[in-house]
């Protein structure tokens, strides 16, 4: 049995989650920054609390060991998406900078809490260079994919291949479409989510194609989310284990399809931390350990 960083579908050890109550803080926070941070509406506090407890308590259910970012009066709410501002490696934790400007001071806020964790820094994404831990994603143990998005630009990939090839480690860039556009949360992760070795959560229409026939060769199955739950974030799944998947409520087609695979699929309600701010449960989490 041995131990990684790299993968999005091993069974999970350890994962870092920053809660609620830590990130959305109050009422009056909330107010002051949802419609600044292009929420779809503005979450309700009580609601959310709710949500996020049921959300937890899958981990727990599952013997997942949890760690947890704790508040800080220099992040946003946003923070509560915990993924993006770092990238767990097993030569160590390379710290993000954020395409979002109002997320800037997250990977420095991780980065503490890591470093009190006794966790080594391998590096940091640094301006020009723009990188977010959505816009990654490891297909296997050597192999790592990174979308080349609004949050993500090619420098801070540059940055991320100087890091990451002297250890051994292929990086595949996915060119991803303008979509939506700037202000838009639109990372790789939108559109791909790694369920086993061989089998991939994809949204094909906006998938590049050089990129899809990569994950095909590298024999892959996709399970196809349809286009009525894309925006219901019917493709941000998160793997526990092979095959053993957690999503947000109200996706049934491709829940269906993730069982006709061989999936367990674990739902949490998330329409006030999820589907406003538009972060699904692999974004609410950064996990660390996963075993082979």
């Amino acid at each position: 049995m041995s131990k990684t960083h790299h993968s999005e579908y091993l069974k999970l050890e350890t994962v870092f989650i920053k809660s609620v109550k830590a990130a959305f803080q109050s009422d009056d926070l909330i107010a002051s920054q949802w419609k600044e941070l292009n929420y779809l509406a503005k979450p309700n506090l009580q609601a959310s609390l709710k949500e996020y407890q049921e959300f937890e308590s899958i981990f727990k259910d599952n013997n997942i060991g949890l760690e947890y970012f704790p508040s800080n009066e220099n992040v946003s709410m946003d923070s509560i998406y915990c993924r993006d501002a770092s990238i767990a490696t097993d030569f160590g934790i390379i710290l993000c900078n954020m395409g979002k400007p109002a997320r800037v001071n997250e990977p420095k806020a991780q980065k503490e809490i890591y470093e009190q964790k006794g966790h080594i820094i391998l590096g940091q994404i640094k301006a020009p260079g723009t990188l977010e831990g959505g816009d990654v994603a490891w297909l296997d143990q050597k192999t790592l994919a990174v979308g080349h998005t609004y949050r993500t630009n090619a420098e801070g990939i540059n940055q991320l291949k100087q890091l990451l090839e002297p250890h051994g480690i292929e990086i595949i860039v996915a060119e991803l479409p303008h979509y939506k556009g700037k202000e838009d949360v639109f990372h790789l992760m939108s559109i791909l989510s790694p369920i086993d070795n061989d089998l991939a959560v994809v949204y094909s229409p906006l998938m590049p194609i050089k990129f899809r026939n990569e994950l095909l060769k590298r024999g892959f199955q996709l399970i196809e989310v349809p286009e009525e739950e894309f925006e219901s974030m019917g493709c941000n799944v998160l793997a526990i284990a092979p095959r053993n998947c957690v999503v947000v409520e109200g996706n049934p087609i491709t829940k269906k399809l993730l069982e006709n695979a061989g999936c367990k699929v674990s739902e949490y309600l998330g329409n006030e931390i999820s589907v406003k701010g538009g972060g699904g449960p692999t974004c609410l989490t950064r996990p660390l350990l996963r075993i082979d």
